[in-house]
């Protein structure tokens, strides 16, 4: 028989999964890694309405996408184009990128897989004789550990082209030169330590659901427990 247990922990860990999950898909979509520096041009150093000077715009580039102005002489207007640089994998700027690429992928793969396993964990809480929250800790810990690597491996491709044709000459393996660092990779290393606190909070999830007030009340015959 079914039994739906609903606990604060085992709550909390499954909306911490779910959030940890989207944060890194986002950050791994977005282009705002790496933050160029300032290309001003003559159409943008003047603003045609107002006479007065513009402020340089900063173009931005991702693992495999990059944001920068497009300006419209015709019509004095600037547009921001967002999009994938790579068309492929192997058009990636740097092999140290394509290795991040990766085992950011990997990492994302297995999160969004536990955050989907999370939401039934109210209805099964174990898998083949094993709890089913420790099993998906252990998959974050290594999803976590994915994260790293790739989060080690992306400032070693600072020295790639791309990166110097946004950075300038100075740019290198683990020197940004001009740029500076975008959102996407604080929110990418913000979500990989919440992977790991998450792995550590999956314990206290099942440690909830197989108190033993909830054996109490599975014994009393009730298939909905929630306990907070």
């Amino acid at each position: 028989m079914c039994h739906v247990i609903v606990t604060c922990r085992s709550m909390l860990w499954t909306l911490l999964s779910i959030v940890v999950a989207f944060t890194e898909l986002i950050a791994f979509m977005s282009a705002d890694w790496l933050i160029g520096r300032a290309k001003p041009s003559s159409s943008e150093e003047v603003d045609n309405r107002t006479g007065g000077s513009q402020e340089p715009y900063r173009p931005t580039l991702g693992i495999y996408g990059r944001c920068t102005r497009i300006s419209h002489m015709q019509f004095s207007r600037r547009d921001t184009l967002c999009g994938p640089y790579a068309e492929n994998f192997s058009e990636i700027a740097s092999g140290f990128w394509q290795a991040t690429a990766i085992f950011l992928a990997m990492g994302i793969m297995i999160l969004c897989t536990v955050a989907f396993v999370s939401v039934f964990t109210m209805c099964v809480q174990s898998i083949m004789k094993k709890s089913i929250f420790n099993v998906c800790g252990l998959l974050q810990g290594i999803a976590g550990l994915f994260l790293i690597l790739g989060l080690i491996l992306y400032p070693a491709g600072w020295g790639c082209q791309k990166a110097i044709s946004y950075c300038g000459p100075y740019a290198s393996a683990y020197k940004l030169g001009d740029c500076s660092l975008g959102w996407a990779f604080y929110t990418a290393i913000g979500g990989t330590v919440l992977t790991f606190i998450c792995a550590v909070f999956s314990a206290q999830a099942e440690i909830a659901t197989s108190s033993d007030k909830v054996q109490e009340e599975i014994e009393e015959g009730k298939n909905l427990i929630c306990l907070f």
